[in-house]
């Protein structure tokens, strides 16, 4: 007979503290389950979380992390970096370690995040970075699903961000003629909550989830959504990859660390296909997609202007 306090089960989380992972957190949160997280700096607000101060690179936090818990939902990594090794030392390495940890522990199960940009490695180091990343948790001989996103937007990114900028001020200049698929990264969240239990559909899977509108986006679409989001109609412009190149070198050295266009995410940003492949999809029975990215958007500019990010 119950007594009305079983246990819950207890998930470890790396990157907790990012944009993908404080969905994540909330999205464990709301699903009942007990959460340990990972964090350099543990935030004033715990999320209801235990928290493990360290990062990738701690052996003895990751230990930590991982001890007890049933599975491992791996989002740290870096997506802007200054040279290939910070890609190697976060992406790679850190992966490493993670399934090092996990493999240690006895812990079943791990589902990481990838990105799309693993299918082609020889864009940028961020891709070759990701799709390295991808062959550890394929060899790991662990239960394990690898979770490929698109272009993921929502409240705290800061990549599309700049797009919203952009499409306010009336003008976006966009790559190379393209498309590219997206996701809300709450949809992203719960999805990989649905995962956690693994099985049969998804054990030894990878997956490119998105927001369910066919065929992807094409970045002048993309750009004129977004200007709706902001209530403008932008005038957008396509740049030449040696006109982005230029403004990468640019932005580095006006914001250098901080740059958001780098020469490597020039690299992918000029493919043009970004996206997700219908075999590679989620099965229905077990997630789809609920926000509308026109509403997403939408409500992630409200949430930039009572932010004061826009």
């Amino acid at each position: 007979m119950s007594n009305g306090t079983e246990a819950r089960p207890l998930v470890a989380l790396t990157g907790a503290t990012g944009f993908v992972g404080r969905a994540t957190l909330a999205a464990l949160t709301r699903a009942g389950v007990e959460v340990r997280a990972l964090a350099r700096t543990v935030p004033a607000d715990r999320g209801g979380a235990e928290w493990v101060r360290g990062d990738l690179s701690d052996t003895a936090a990751l230990a930590r992390l991982v001890r007890g818990s049933e599975a491992v939902i791996h989002v740290a990594g870096l997506t802007t970096a200054p040279d290939a090794a910070s890609f190697e030392a976060a992406n790679v390495a850190g992966t490493l370690k993670v399934v090092k940890a996990a493999t240690e522990a006895g812990v079943p199960r791990l589902v990481c995040v990838s990105s799309l940009a693993a299918r082609e490695p020889s864009l940028s180091a961020y891709g070759a970075s990701k799709e390295r990343a991808e062959r550890l948790v394929a060899a790991s001989g662990l239960d394990w699903t690898i979770v490929r996103p698109p272009g993921v937007y929502g409240p705290w990114d800061r990549d599309y961000l700049e797009m919203f900028k952009l499409a306010r001020r009336g003008v976006v200049p966009v790559p190379p003629p393209g498309r590219s698929s997206l996701i809300h990264v709450q949809d992203l969240a719960e999805l990989l909550v649905a995962l956690l239990p693994g099985g049969e559909a998804v054990t030894h899977r990878t997956f490119e989830p998105d927001d369910g509108h066919a065929g992807g986006w094409s970045h002048r679409e993309l750009a004129r959504v977004i200007g709706w989001a902001v209530g403008r109609r932008p005038w957008v412009i396509h740049l030449p990859r040696p006109l982005l190149e230029q403004a990468s070198r640019a932005d580095s050295l006006v914001r250098r660390s901080r740059a958001r266009l780098t020469k490597d995410r020039v690299g992918y940003m000029t493919h043009p296909d970004w996206v997700a492949r219908p075999e590679f999809a989620v099965p229905e029975a077990l997630w789809r997609p609920k926000i509308p990215t026109r509403e997403g958007l939408r409500a992630t500019a409200r949430w930039y202007r009572e932010k004061g990010w826009l």
